[in-house]
């Protein structure tokens, strides 16, 4: 009887990893189809490639538009991180470590960009930028950016703070150090690989950020995703699959970071 049971268990164990590799292979197909698309040799879209051939990524870095608005996403999602780990570190401290008043809402409040939809912080973005006439530049994008992906490293940073014994910052202060050499020198050092998984999601969520930058860009500041949103509304140009064959690799690079740190024996 026991056995009959046991085979059932592994039975539907199998076939419910089988469904959900053939979903996720079935959602991941469009994007690895388009990794051979970006080696065909003709100006058109088609798959299979009638011939191989690299001319569409030379296309790209001969274009100043197209290589120009990668540097662009580049800065504006480096700047993004780092001003978010600015902020985020410290407010992922406070809710972990602090008692105050008002600390769950402060924690809806971080989280609630994820909440909203993002066509609906564009518009605000928009509208409050043109207020204060910044719309259109770089620094507008940062701050959209920045409000965008600070959930994300709250998150990472405050599931690590959370492993460590709250004891081992007591007993430094005990011991004379004041608290801004026991969260360089205790506390940092103990989160970096949360510190760093949170820099990854952000740096990649970013740069890969396409809606709010709509509303908030500028044709001078214009980012690698929004070039690309509009040059699908406006032109089929085949630069676009070299494009997303070099961010298909850039997010898959990033991923396979991401798992390792999580894999890691010093990983949170």
């Amino acid at each position: 009887m026991n056995e009959l049971v046991d085979r059932t268990t592994r039975f539907w164990r199998a076939t419910g990893g089988f469904v959900a590799w053939a979903g996720y292979l079935f959602l991941l197909m469009p994007t690895l189809i388009i990794i051979p698309v970006s080696l065909n040799g003709s100006q058109n879209l088609t798959f299979p490639p009638e011939r191989l051939s690299l001319a569409l990524f030379a296309q790209f870095f001969a274009d100043p538009s197209w290589w120009g608005a990668a540097l662009q996403s580049l800065k504006i999602a480096v700047a993004s991180t780092l001003l978010t780990l600015a902020l985020a570190v410290p407010a992922a401290y406070a809710l972990v470590r602090g008692d105050f008043f008002g600390r769950r809402a402060l924690n809806l409040f971080l989280m609630s960009p994820i909440l909203v939809p993002v066509v609906v912080l564009g518009l605000g973005f928009y509208l409050n930028f043109n207020t204060f006439r910044i719309g259109g530049t770089d620094l507008a994008l940062v701050l959209a950016h920045t409000i965008l992906i600070a959930p994300f490293v709250v998150v990472s940073v405050s599931a690590g703070l959370r492993q460590i014994d709250p004891a081992l910052e007591s007993v430094a202060i005990i011991m004379g150090a004041s608290r801004a050499r026991v969260f360089f020198q205790v506390v940092v050092p103990q989160i970096k690989d949360s510190l760093v998984v949170g820099a990854l999601l952000a740096f990649l969520i970013s740069f890969d950020e396409v809606v709010a930058s709509y509303f908030v860009a500028a044709p001078a500041t214009t980012t690698l995703p929004v070039k690309m949103y509009s040059a699908l509304r406006w032109e089929i140009s085949p630069v676009i699959a070299a494009v997303s064959a070099m961010l298909t690799v850039l997010s898959l690079v990033f991923s396979i970071a991401l798992i390792a740190l999580r894999k890691s024996p010093r990983g949170h």
